[in-house]
């Protein structure tokens, strides 16, 4: 499966450039760039208030497979303090996000360790295990604004 590229870039993925045209991925780094920071809609037991925006996207309401949804729910975390029960928020969120994976055999194991590194810099570290493909290892700064 090829995918447009998108690199990350400190702390935002952007789309990759090559020297006259769009970068392909022929791996999973779009997959997971995707997988993580695209917003999945909240849950009504999430804590958005009502008159809020859930957020989420569109074709989630189309899915072949009913209840498959794509993004994760680190916005959710935007506005809290850094506290460790945060961080494991965060480490759940990224784990649902990425369970998709496991379920469609693209990978037989999926370990997400999260860990403030720095005032409002929150790194997952993403380790996938492959059949038949070598390890996926990647490190992501999700950042917010300090209050």
């Amino acid at each position: 499966m090829t995918d447009i590229a998108l690199q990350w870039n400190s702390d935002h993925a952007d789309v990759a450039m090559g020297p006259a045209d769009l970068v392909a991925d022929e791996g999973l780094d779009t997959a997971v760039l995707l997988s993580l920071f695209l917003d999945r809609r909240a849950d009504a037991d999430d804590g958005v208030p009502l008159d809020k925006d859930p957020r989420g996207w569109w074709g989630d309401s189309f899915a072949t497979v009913a209840g498959d949804r794509i993004g994760s729910k680190l916005w959710l975390l935007s506005r809290e303090k850094q506290l460790a029960t945060v961080a494991q928020r965060a480490q759940t969120y990224a784990a649902e996000a990425l369970a998709w994976l496991i379920d469609d055999g693209v990978a037989s194991d999926v370990d997400v360790q999260a860990i403030f590194v720095a005032p409002g810099r929150l790194t997952l570290a993403i380790a996938i295990t492959r059949p038949q493909a070598p390890p996926f290892n990647r490190q992501y700064q999700y950042v917010w604004s300090v209050l």
